[in-house]
């Protein structure tokens, strides 16, 4: 990939997921660490994200999209393949008829993109998920309120969680900075971190959908702990002593 695409393609991912590591972007890439912590370098003295030790933060406000593709569509390409992998076998748990809880992050909107067409119903405060289901007439949409975030095509604040409180929902659908060898969930975006545990009593199901490269991960906020998690969705290959871990909790480990 070019040195320009992939700039673009790191900015696309720390906008909707907040905060992303040097690890994971280099293994999504298949370059070095070095070559990722120059791209970081770079997009922090243009200001478009800010460059912290062992990653980037989305604290910056962008001023436009990546050229090329609208928000909320993950672009498709051999790094995502373990996302794309992990929102087509979480779109299986959902049945007709479902109320579904959608997170903020790329492996929730790209869950979006498989629930089309289907006579479902989907609350969310992802605007990135609004945009892909937003002309799907068979999808019933009900997008939580709150102030914009723009870095994240997010909605957060009191107004969000007051809103959450009105909802039940089958199930909702988490992203998540990281889990850590004892099964916490952690995260970044401090912003978000009481709009996922709010999501998580609106639910009767919580799904954690964690590609492989997110063991250990990043993020220093606490979301839950295992004993909180009913079904993981990630690949083969993620951190075997993890999902040990999360599995002697309670947690239901499917595979991709």
């Amino acid at each position: 990939m070019l040195q320009r695409a992939r700039h673009a393609e790191i900015m696309r991912r720390v906008r909707l997921a907040g905060a992303t590591s040097v690890r994971e972007l280099a293994a999504q890439f298949g370059v070095s660490p070095s070559t990722i912590r120059r791209d970081l370098r770079a997009l922090d003295r243009d200001g478009t994200l800010r460059r912290v030790r062992g990653g980037a933060l989305a604290d910056a406000e962008p001023h436009a999209e990546p050229r090329g593709e609208p928000p909320g569509e993950p672009a498709a390409s051999g790094a995502d393949a373990d996302e794309e992998a992990v929102a087509a076998r979480a779109a299986a748990l959902v049945g007709d008829g479902d109320v579904v809880l959608l997170d903020v992050g790329t492996a929730t909107t790209r869950l979006a993109r498989h629930l089309r067409g289907r006579p479902v119903t989907v609350v969310t405060s992802s605007v990135a998920v609004l945009d892909v289901l937003r002309g799907d007439p068979a999808v019933e949409m009900l997008l939580l309120g709150g102030m914009l975030r723009r870095a994240r095509h997010s909605l957060v604040g009191v107004l969000t969680e007051q809103a959450l409180r009105q909802v039940s929902a089958d199930h909702v659908f988490l992203s998540a900075g990281g889990v850590r060898p004892d099964g916490r969930v952690t995260d970044s975006a401090r912003a978000e971190v009481p709009l996922k545990r709010a999501m998580m009593a609106a639910a009767g199901q919580v799904v954690l959908l964690v590609d492989r490269h997110r063991f250990p991960g990043t993020g220093p906020l606490r979301v839950c702990g295992p004993d909180e998690v009913d079904i993981v969705v990630t690949n083969d290959g993620a951190d075997e002593a993890t999902l040990r871990a999360l599995g002697a909790a309670g947690a239901r480990v499917l595979l991709t």
